[in-house]
């Protein structure tokens, strides 16, 4: 019998680059679809810090409440307003610009 030989990680990513070329070039052609999905890390990276700092969070809630807060800096800095400026505008009672607007 022949023992199946173990691919690389080079080879491993050679043949999912050519799997699915179509979804990794998809930037390419649709002008909606961002060239990388760092922002996606960057928005879940904050919650994974928190965990690999405490373990974990201490509630369901307190999760919960984390994910709203992270979620809004978020929001308003794609929105081109600062975490400073949202949460000055927020402990004033008042909200950015973006969120006020009708569509």
């Amino acid at each position: 019998m022949y023992a199946r030989l173990l691919k690389t990680k080079a080879r491993n990513l050679l043949e999912r680059l050519r799997d699915y070329e179509d979804d990794v070039l998809r930037f390419m052609t649709d002008k909606d679809v961002p060239f990388t999905n760092n922002q996606a890390e960057r928005d879940i990276r904050m919650a994974k810090l928190q965990q690999k700092i405490s373990g974990c969070f201490r509630s369901w809630e307190g999760a919960y409440l984390f994910s709203r807060i992270r979620g809004y800096l978020s929001t308003s800095e794609k929105h081109n307003v600062t975490s400073a400026e949202a949460l000055n505008l927020l402990f004033n009672g008042k909200f950015p610009e973006f969120m006020t607007e009708t569509v």
